[in-house]
């Protein structure tokens, strides 16, 4: 699983995204969001800025987010109609990004150490044979944090790039599927891989939200005075 997660790390990224957010009627809201994403420590820690640009009801928003290897990850929302920025606690982890069916947990990949791993056997995902591997959180906290009991991820056998997921609520129920459409190839040297297109169903209110990156752009020079709070905060 440490493979998987390594595999789509870049050394720093600027992209320009849409997401969709559609209801159980089919009704969409489309929003604009401008994305950096940069390594440091040597990869330990990757550090990423979320800003909306459209529409005007959430343009300013954005999330701040410092992504560590082994400590729990830290997060600031800056909502621009109170001029102000708040941290995301752990316990908020688990809901909703922004209306979306993406929780603030899915922004970020999870920390092995707070979950057991194994896996389960093979299955073919879109022509790619995939590991099939289950997480399952350590105790309780680790489970409300997430918001699942168990996640069953297709880890592609070849790049290790991640084909979709399958979450399970806290009571065992199926309750969301992610599934990957779009991934290219950002960093051929390194062999690092972006996804381009995701796509996440809740099985058990009919919503579902896709996320689109419409252009992207490698770039380990993205400049480190987009990752602190006082420029998540400009307008």
């Amino acid at each position: 699983m440490d493979r998987a997660i390594g595999a789509t790390r870049v050394a720093g990224a600027e992209a320009v995204s849409t997401m969709i957010i559609i209801d159980s009627k089919g009704r969409e809201r489309v929003r604009k969001l401008a994305q950096v994403t940069k390594l440091y420590e040597d990869g330990k820690t990757e550090k990423k800025l979320t800003r909306f640009l459209s529409p005007a009801d959430v343009k300013g928003t954005g999330l701040l987010i410092y992504d560590y290897e082994v400590e729990d990850d830290d997060m600031w929302l800056y909502m621009p109609a109170l001029r102000k920025t708040r941290r995301i606690v752990s316990s908020e982890k688990a809901k909703s990004f922004m209306g979306s069916e993406f929780a603030y947990a899915d922004m970020t990949p999870p920390n092995l150490d707070d979950f057991g791993c194994k896996i389960l056997g093979e299955q073919e995902i879109n022509g790619t044979l995939c590991w099939e591997m289950e997480l399952i959180p350590n105790d309780e906290d680790i489970a409300d944090e997430y918001g699942f009991s168990r996640r069953i991820s297709y880890i592609g056998k070849e790049d290790f790039v991640i084909r979709g997921a399958v979450y399970y609520d806290l009571d065992g129920s199926l309750h969301k599927e992610m599934t990957i459409g779009k991934i290219t190839l950002l960093d051929p040297e390194n062999k690092k891989y972006r996804l381009l297109e995701l796509l996440m169903v809740n099985k058990q209110n009919g919503r579902k939200s896709i996320m689109k990156v419409d252009q992207i752009q490698f770039n380990p020079d993205v400049k480190d005075e987009y990752f602190t709070t006082r420029y998540l905060e400009r307008e």
